[in-house]
């Protein structure tokens, strides 16, 4: 399983996220905080338009993903920190060995119909990725294709696998699939199966209808599901709308035909931050830019030196970057681990922007500033030998990330490195440059999106360096132990034991250059009450805690807030 759970996407650019201040209110000491009262109604303008909604097959349509987070839920859901909980499944078991994990489920659970949740909707679920004519990724497949599902009753399930694989509870958040509508359905014949138009799920909210003008759906509503398992959302109904382009959302919005904006471009974002009835949330994508260093190139032999590879990273003021490429708005990266999850160290900081610190640690490792050149000019290359410390950097043909290589460009050459620049379209830096190790350095984004699990091990173990995605070529042993234990052992304690001494070293060899983590933006009324975003593995997952958002309210003595109406 060497290669599962990462996907390596490099950004197509031109997005340009804006992050905007998590607004709350708390009350005064002669206030009585609000106590919600069901009902209501929450609406959603949305950039694009749905295709069907199924959750083994939205894996390519960010929208339909959208609506299949109120539709549908899994066996497990994940925690603020990224730790998985229960959901669908009552709890769980994990054999001594790693490599069979039992399941039982909630046995309150129904589908949207009325009918309970059994072992068989499990089967039927994962089974469809076992299917020879599965039509979703490739890795995802060849994963469970190895898996065995076996039954064990009417409510506990087992899975078995090939070897131990601590990352596996992610792939349990798939949303079901209700085996008695679709028993003998075949993955193939999923795809235009009417239940994409009519679904039945187990979600927080149930499917009503489509609204329909011009053969496009502008509309989608969903009621609340009064038999759901967990906590019954307060809203009776979610109206997400669709649109072609950011200004009609947008006038959706100011007319108040919709009560939220769900990433709105920079442009939009601006209007809306005018607007003082207006509350903007943001959080940290699953998304890193970094720059990959060819520490394996056989020319470029001084990427090999730790020390010039620390001296690239503390040369870069990295907020500055963020602060032209992305409006200020991303969050500056630590490392590998994504900030704010169960595996990140919250003692390791990041690096500072040292100059003085960069030029040191190239003047100890050999190479000299020019005698009489000034810094900046393009005399003033370092060398060793005679060689100069130059390389090229590749980058995305893009206006963000060309802001972006231009920035490095320019606090390179002020340490004296030459650092000449290639664009190329962004589908063809992974399969004409990296895949084949035929490059020096590369910007790109990793879209780490899906699975909240860390498993660094596919980027950074050393058996990964030949043909797999540890396209640095990083070899060193103690590393590559850390990521063999971590992903082995299902005890998350341990693993982020584990992980924290991956961070410390990872920071010390510095095999590649970790940038900033763009942030997801929604903007939504302020008269919509208990909204909260935290870290996301996916867009859709501003709805993770919709059931405890809010339009009615009651206050002391019985009385509601202005504008609500009486619960």
């Amino acid at each position: 399983m060497g290669k599962l759970r990462w996907q390596l996407i490099i950004a197509l650019g031109g997005l340009v996220l804006i992050a905007g201040l998590l607004l709350t209110q708390v009350p005064g000491p002669d206030q009585v905080a609000p106590e919600p009262v069901r009902g209501g109604t929450y609406a959603e303008a949305i950039v694009g338009s749905p295709v069907r909604l199924n959750p083994i097959l939205d894996e390519y349509n960010q929208v339909d993903r959208d609506i299949d987070r109120l539709l549908y839920s899994g066996l497990v859901r994940f925690d603020a920190q990224g730790a998985p909980q229960p959901d669908l499944a009552e709890n769980w078991a994990i054999s001594a060995d790693g490599m069979s994990y039992t399941v039982s489920l909630r046995p309150t659970a129904k589908w949207h119909d009325g009918i309970p949740v059994s072992s068989d909707d499990v089967i039927y679920t994962y089974s469809k990725l076992q299917d020879a004519d599965f039509p979703g990724p490739a890795d995802l497949h060849a994963m469970w294709e190895q898996i065995e599902l076996t039954k064990i009753d009417d409510r506990t399930v087992q899975f078995r696998l090939p070897e131990p694989f601590a990352p596996f509870l992610d792939y349990l958040s798939l949303g079901l699939l209700p085996d008695h509508l679709l028993r003998g359905v075949s993955s193939s014949g999923l795809v235009d199966h009417p239940i994409n138009l009519q679904p039945i799920g187990t979600g927080p909210f149930r499917f009503v209808g489509f609204e329909v003008e011009d053969g496009a759906i502008r509309r989608v509503s969903l009621a609340a599901f009064e038999d759901y398992y967990g906590q019954p959302p307060y809203l009776d109904r979610v109206d997400l709308h669709f649109f072609a382009s950011q200004s009609e959302a947008l006038q959706a919005y100011e007319s108040g035909d919709v009560q939220g904006v769900a990433a709105p471009s920079a442009d939009t974002l601006r209007t809306l931050l005018a607007d003082p009835e207006t509350n903007i949330y943001s959080a940290r994508l699953p998304s890193t830019g970094v720059v990959f260093l060819n520490t394996r190139h056989p020319e470029k032999t001084f990427l090999a030196d730790k020390r010039v590879r620390q001296a690239l990273l503390l040369a870069v003021n990295r907020q500055s970057i963020i602060d032209r490429a992305f409006g200020g708005q991303a969050v500056v990266a630590t490392g590998p681990v994504l900030p704010g999850t169960w595996a990140f160290s919250q003692s390791l900081a990041a690096l500072p922007f040292d100059p003085e610190r960069a030029a040191s640690l190239l003047d100890a490792a050999g190479w000299e500033t020019p005698v009489g050149a000034a810094e900046g000019s393009p005399e003033y290359v370092r060398s060793s030998e005679d060689l100069p410390l130059a390389f090229t950097l590749v980058y995305p043909d893009d206006a963000a990330h060309q802001v972006v290589a231009q920035a490095l460009q320019d606090y390179w050459r002020r340490l004296g490195i030459v650092v000449t620049l290639t664009a190329a379209p962004a589908s063809s830096i992974l399969t004409e440059y990296l895949e084949p190790r035929a490059f020096e350095a590369a910007l790109i984004e990793l879209d780490l999106s899906r699975y909240p699990d860390p498993d660094p091990y596919p980027f950074w173990h050393d058996s990964q360096a030949e043909g797999g995605q540890n396209y640095s070529g990083f070899n060193d042993r103690n590393t590559s132990i850390w990521l063999e234990q971590a992903r082995t052992t299902p005890d998350l304690g341990t693993r982020a034991e584990l992980y924290r001494s991956f961070q410390y070293r990872f920071q010390d060899q510095m095999p590649s250059l970790f940038l900033y983590h763009p942030v997801y933006t929604t903007a939504v009324s302020a008269l919509m009450q208990g909204v909260t975003l935290g870290p996301m593995v996916d867009p859709s997952d501003r709805f993770g805690g919709i059931e405890r958002w809010y339009v009615l309210a009651r206050r002391a003595r019985s009385q509601v807030s202005e504008g609500d109406q009486d619960g």
